[in-house]
C-alpha cells in the first residue's frame, strides 16, 4: 500500500466536503489527500485511470495504483480509519451491485440532505495543505 491515498469528491457538495472533513479529522497520520472532482489536477488523475469525471460520478479512491468509485471507494476509506469506522470495510464482501445501490440512493439525495457548497469556500488549514 502506498504512503498516500487521493479522495476526489464533487466540489460542489456540502455533503462531500463534510465527508472530508470527517475523513481528515479521523486521519491524522494524513494517509488520505483530497481533490475536487471538478479540479483540472483530478481530469489528470481520473485520464491516467481511462475515467472522466462525466463518467465517474461518485466519490473516487485512487489508491494503489487502481481508481475505486462508489461503495467500494466509500468502504475502502472507512477500513483505513479507526475503529469503529473501520469496521464498515467488512461490508466489502457484500455484492457490489447491492453495496452501490444503496450508495446511489444516498447520492441521490446529498444535496437535499447537505444543500449545495460553496464551490469559493476556503478549506480549514488541515484539510488545505491534504489539496492536490
Amino acid at each position: 500500500m502506498t504512503d498516500h491515498s487521493v479522495v476526489l469528491f464533487d466540489g460542489t457538495c456540502a455533503f462531500c466536503e463534510r465527508s472530508v472533513k470527517f475523513i481528515a479529522r479521523r486521519d491524522p497520520a494524513g494517509r488520505f489527500r483530497f481533490g475536487a472532482s471538478q479540479s483540472p489536477q483530478a481530469a489528470e488523475l481520473l485520464a491516467g485511470y481511462g475515467l472522466s469525471r462525466q463518467s465517474a460520478r461518485s466519490i473516487i479512491l485512487i489508491e494503489d495504483g487502481h481508481a475505486f468509485l462508489r461503495s467500494t471507494a466509500v468502504l475502502r476509506i472507512a477500513r483505513r480509519l479507526p475503529a469503529p469506522w473501520r469496521w464498515a470495510g467488512a461490508l466489502l464482501v457484500v455484492p457490489r451491485p447491492l453495496r452501490d445501490a444503496v450508495y446511489g440512493v444516498v447520492a441521490r439525495i446529498r444535496h437535499r440532505l447537505a444543500g449545495r457548497s460553496n464551490a469559493c469556500e476556503i478549506p480549514p488549514p488541515e484539510i488545505r495543505a491534504r489539496m492536490i
